[in-house]
Order: C-alpha cells, then sequence, then structure tokens
C-alpha cells in the first residue's frame, strides 16, 4: 500500500537517494491482508518506555528528490492527517532500524521520528485511540503521516477504510520516575493467549513451558485466562523466544513490560 525504504543493504544508499524498491526483494507486488488474518483482539497497545534510538534509520535521507530531517527531539511532538496501514507484503521483512516487521505487533512508520518512537494514534473520525511504536519509515504518498500495522489499523477501525483522519501524539516516557523495590522491579514477559477455557489455559502453559524451557503462569484477573511465559530480564532474548514461539504456531504472541509478582 505504500513505497518502503529498503533498510540495512539499501539503508548505505538513502544519503544518495535510494526511491525504490529493488525487484524480487518481496515476493508480493501489491500489499493486502493476510489471506486468513488471526484474531488480534487481544493484543495489547505498545507498553511506552525508555529505549535507546536504534543505531539504523536515525539519519537525514533523501527520498525522491525530497530531504527528510529527523525529529532530534520529539517530545510534544503533535501531528493530523491520514494514516494508512501496511500488511503481508512486509510481514517478516526489515524495518528501518533493522527490526523484523511483524503486522500483529503494534508498531508503525513514520518519516521523521526517532526510532523507536512511542505514538499515542487517534483516528478522529471515529474516536478510537491506540499507542503504538515507531520503528519503520513511511508513508511517502502525499497528506499521509503514518503507516499502521494490520494489528493497530484493525483496533482503530481503518482496515475497512483503508486510510483515516488521525491525530498524532509523542508520548515521552518519564526520565525521573522512582526507582521501584527490586522484587517489583519491570521484567518482560511473552503473552500466548487469552481464553475463557482455564483447563485449554493451563494445558498450553506447561506445554510451552517444557518445550521451552522457560516458566510460564496465568494471569485470571482481567477475567480470561492469559498465558505467559517468564519473566524475562534480556530484551534480546525475549524476542528471540518470541521467535520460537511463533515459530509453534502462536503467530499473535507478543511482549510485555509491566510490574508483575510472580
Amino acid at each position: 500500500m505504500t513505497k518502503r525504504l529498503w533498510p540495512l543493504a539499501c539503508f548505505a544508499l538513502i544519503l544518495a537517494g535510494c526511491s525504490s524498491t529493488p525487484a524480487g526483494r518481496y515476493s508480493m507486488s501489491s500489499d493486502v491482508a493476510p489471506n486468513a488474518p488471526i484474531s488480534v483482539e487481544h493484543i495489547e497497545d505498545a507498553h511506552p518506555q525508555r529505549e535507546a534510538y536504534s543505531l539504523g534509520g536515525n539519519k537525514d535521507y533523501t527520498l525522491d528528490n525530497k530531504r527528510y530531517h529527523i525529529i532530534k527531539d520529539p517530545k510534544g511532538f503533535t501531528q493530523t492527517g491520514k494514516a494508512s496501514w501496511y500488511g503481508s507484503k512486509f510481514h517478516g521483512h526489515r524495518t528501518s532500524n533493522g527490526e523484523v516487521y511483524d503486522m500483529y505487533s503494534m508498531t508503525a512508520a513514520h518519516k521523521t521520528l526517532p526510532l523507536p518512537s512511542f505514538v499515542r494514534v487517534t483516528n478522529t473520525d471515529n474516536g478510537k485511540t491506540a499507542i503504538v511504536r515507531v520503528n519503520d519509515r513511511g508513508p511517502f504518498h502525499t497528506g499521509r503521516i503514518i503507516d499502521l500495522s494490520y494489528a493497530a489499523a484493525f483496533k482503530l477501525g481503518v482496515l475497512k477504510t483503508g486510510t483515516a483522519n488521525v491525530r498524532l501524539d509523542v508520548i515521552t516516557p518519564g526520565t525521573s520516575e522512582p526507582k521501584k523495590p527490586a522484587k517489583y522491579a519491570q521484567k518482560y514477559y511473552i503473552q500466548l493467549s487469552s481464553s475463557k477455557n482455564e483447563k485449554n489455559a493451563r494445558t498450553l502453559a506447561k506445554n510451552m513451558s517444557q518445550k521451552l524451557s522457560v516458566r510460564s503462569f496465568i494471569d485470571s484477573t482481567t477475567g480470561s485466562y492469559r498465558v505467559f511465559l517468564g519473566p524475562f530480564v534480556d530484551y534480546t532474548l525475549t524476542q528471540d523466544t518470541l521467535t520460537r514461539v511463533k515459530s509453534l504456531g502462536h503467530k499473535t504472541a507478543f511482549v510485555k513490560n509491566y510490574i508483575n509478582t510472580h
């Protein structure tokens, strides 16, 4: 649905004007929704946190003879315009900061915000809001200011309309938050599923714990039985485990971080 930058291999050429996607990079000529979409209703908003900016994707660049300057201090940044979304064509390919695009995660692309950034997106056509983590560059169609992942577009009601009028508000995690006791320190967890069936949830938790040699637990505080793996203290290890989880068929599993006493 949008023209993307080719990160990594192409990124070295951006300053010289990497203006098109190399032939054969994608298996699809145009972008579409997944043929058999997985339910994304249980996927939560991105959780804003302090992150170092990525080594890749944060330099000024030129595309189609237009110069783009990365915003140095996005605190208080707001913007209004059109949102679009991107899906299957780019799923599994590298984003502009070197991560892998997952259309079932709450992510987005923006032309000039530093990567990563956290943004509250408000669909002013229907009043729905969602928080996304910006880790990619785009969209490069006139008037469009953000490209939403499939999951984010679903949450905001943009899938059927294709585009929507939105407002963007950058979220800047606090820099002077009180230090939490070690027992309740913020850690990473992988949410596997959310189910109304307790037996199925406990069976899944047990099986995945044995297969991956990772601790699992059930959280039923929301009325559903949510299956979690963790905690993890290393984000890279969390992502590696998430990749293994998805390879076992749990395509909508996602990472979240919150205070948990388990």
